[in-house]
């Protein structure tokens, strides 16, 4: 039997005519462009430089750090039953769906075709007059389909690696849309706090005027006073009224919006108490940064999973410019006439088994446009990332400073409200002893007011600005540290003072 002498020639020369007839369509000259931003080349500013003396990462479950049980309760519904939530993660199920879809594409493929069929053969040009025109008979077929793409550039590969980055994309969102809604949650939870305390600065005004109004009634009927001065103190309270009921449908609305986050009807809210937020318990940052302080955020894991895709992508082009190698087999039977199951017999069998070359030739700069788009389509993950990085640090540097500056506002406005009841007191006693009018009264009461609602309101910012913080850094990784109950650390609201009694 005579043999081949150069039995790897057959080889060689199949690959070096694929490699020749590869290089129809170049692919040189396209590139991305971006660069991802070192975060270590960043400047955080003197701001954050000072935080990387403290200590450990937040919990978690950050909300916690405000020490209110019913607030921990209420976010708990929200993170098990918000509609928002349920559709993330039923986007997170229908990327890992369609991730297996592409990974299925690198495994081989089976496929069985039947039919049978009673068929009327006809008599006409194409036929022939022959033995079957005219006749009926069964044409059944029958075929076990076998195709395996080799993959040899490995572009099935770079896709399955493409699906299952862009699952992990939809993770890091479902994070991230869980992340949002716990701040808008929080943050609703803090209004309904600042109204409730504007209430109480609204009754305390409303109190004091009262009190003002019979005042002035007791030194009318002593014959000392004027109706003037009954007319005087009656004019502000319709407006104190009206501001009390503005503000009881505001904390009625502000209930809808806490319900309707937690995914739950107007009714639920009605069943909310006046919230006990601690300012007391504000968690220190991270040692190291910024790193290790931006590495967790959801939206950069989000936005890193997206390069990675994208750097897919690019294989995914580039493999499109070589040439296609399936597998392909089968084996099956055919019968046109005979019984219904005549097509199941030895000597009806049939079988194909070879490999199938597709080979891009000239397609007119498709595949160049191809591996364009996708290198800039890497570029805009690559620019979106930096943005997303340079804001992360923004918003951190920007929580801190309006956390040093509203402590040093709220030191302000205690000394503010100490000094104005000192004045409000001071006026009302002189009066009572007859040392000045009723009018000196009357003047000092708006500013009481006015700084105890001031009070309330950068107390509120504070809150906020903790908050803001908390989702600068992510929500948290590391368990919670062990301390004082939350019951212990229950804030004590700043009692409103009133005027004594005559």
């Amino acid at each position: 039997m005579h043999r081949n002498p150069w039995p790897g020639v057959a080889q060689a020369s199949l690959f070096a005519v694929i490699s020749l007839l590869s290089a129809c369509i170049d692919s040189q000259g396209i590139a991305p462009q971006a660069e991802r931003l070192d975060v270590a080349q960043l400047d955080p500013g003197s701001t954050i430089r000072r935080a990387e003396q403290e200590a450990a990462w937040p919990h978690a479950q950050w909300w916690r750090a405000y020490g209110d049980p019913q607030l921990n309760a209420w976010m708990d519904q929200a993170l098990a039953d918000s509609p928002s939530l349920a559709m993330a993660a039923a986007r997170v199920r229908q990327a890992r769906a369609l991730a297996g879809v592409v990974e299925s594409a690198e495994q081989p493929q089976v496929n069985l075709d039947a039919n049978v069929q009673r068929k009327r053969w006809p008599d006409d040009y194409f036929y022939g007059p022959g033995e079957l025109a005219r006749t009926t008979s069964w044409n059944n077929t029958s075929l076990l389909g076998f195709s395996y793409d080799l993959d040899l550039w490995g572009r099935e590969r770079s896709r399955s690696h493409q699906a299952l980055d862009q699952a992990r994309v939809a993770v890091a969102e479902a994070r991230l849309a869980a992340l949002e809604l716990q701040g808008n949650l929080v943050r609703s939870y803090i209004r309904l706090a600042l109204l409730h305390g504007e209430k109480d600065v609204a009754q305390a005004s409303l109190a004091q005027q009262e009190h003002i109004l019979r005042l002035a009634e007791q030194r009318l009927r002593d014959g000392i006073g004027t109706r003037l001065e009954i007319s005087r103190a009656e004019a502000p309270l319709p407006e104190t009224h009206r501001q009390i009921d503005a503000l009881n449908e505001s904390i009625a609305l502000t209930r809808n919006q806490l319900a309707a986050l937690a995914g739950k009807g107007p009714g639920e809210g009605e069943r909310l108490q006046r919230p006990t937020l601690d300012l007391q318990r504000l968690p220190s940052l991270p040692a190291q940064l910024p790193l290790e302080l931006l590495g967790r955020r959801p939206d950069l894991v989000a936005s890193r999973w997206q390069v990675a895709a994208q750097a897919r992508g690019i294989e995914v082009a580039k493999a499109g410019f070589y040439p296609n190698v399936n597998l392909l087999g089968g084996i099956g039977s055919s019968a046109t006439q005979g019984g219904v199951l005549d097509f199941l017999r030895y000597d009806k069998l049939t079988y194909n088994l070879g490999p199938a070359l597709s080979l891009p030739m000239f397609d007119g700069g498709l595949r160049r446009g191809q591996l364009g788009a996708a290198a800039a389509e890497y570029d805009l993950a690559v620019e979106h990332y930096n943005q997303t990085l340079v804001g992360a640090l923004q918003q951190v540097a920007d929580a801190l400073v309006r956390i040093k500056s509203l402590r040093q506002q709220q030191a302000l406005a205690a000394e503010a409200v100490v000094a104005a009841q000192k004045t409000c007191d001071l006026a009302l006693l002189a009066q009572q002893r007859g040392l000045t009018g009723f009018d000196a009264v009357l003047e000092t009461q708006p500013t009481l007011f006015q700084r105890q609602l001031q009070q309330q309101q950068v107390r509120a910012a504070l809150l906020n600005a903790q908050a803001d913080l908390l989702l600068a850094l992510g929500g948290g990784a590391l368990p919670e540290p062990v301390g004082p109950s939350a019951a212990s650390l229950a804030p004590r609201e700043p009692r409103l003072r009133f005027l004594p009694k005559p």
